[in-house]
């Protein structure tokens, strides 16, 4: 899983777009995320960060565009019917479609965004690895990143010029 978080916890709140965290991208931010995304098998995402990425991704022109393009999607919904965003996979049900996932050869299942769906994998003890970018912000209140108790042991850590932290968790 991979997450952008600020110092007080949250992914998100009311009111701030999910682009929040670019300000904080430099060039090694940027080089070491694009690492990340390329290791990946498989982009997991909710129906609302897929509605949101697909579009934004297949025309952008910025160094994460063909990482995100190039490698097969996967999007959790009960109510998408298909994707548009090639090449993607919709299941309905979160546990098995993983299972699935996992199942497959090739790299990691890497989930992006969606605070509600990170919060089903906790609950359901899904998460084997967390990538959070910790930002230097503060929400005061906002969307919580886990849904449920859970222990992790800390993997990494590396800091960047603009104040990123990026802690890399295992289960």
């Amino acid at each position: 899983m991979k997450m952008e978080m600020s110092l007080d916890g949250y992914v998100g709140a009311e009111g701030v777009p999910s682009n929040w965290p670019v300000r904080y991208y430099d060039d090694e931010l940027t080089a070491y995320e694009t690492e990340l995304l390329s290791a990946a098998g498989v982009h997991a995402m909710g129906r609302h960060s897929y509605e949101e990425m697909g579009p934004y991704w297949q025309t952008a022109d910025d160094p994460f565009a063909p990482v995100m393009n190039d490698i097969p999607k996967a999007v959790f919904s009960r109510t998408l019917e298909r994707g548009d965003w090639p090449v993607t996979r919709v299941f309905r049900d979160l546990e098995s479609g993983m299972a699935e996932l996992r199942d497959e050869d090739g790299g990691p299942v890497l989930v992006h965004g969606g605070s509600g769906l990170v919060q089903q994998l906790t609950r359901l003890g899904l998460v084997d690895e967390l990538h959070i970018n910790l930002q230097p912000e503060v929400f005061g209140s906002g969307l919580p990143l886990f849904g449920a108790p859970g222990s992790f042991q800390l993997q990494d850590v590396r800091r960047f010029a603009r104040g990123t932290v990026a802690l890399t968790y295992t289960r």
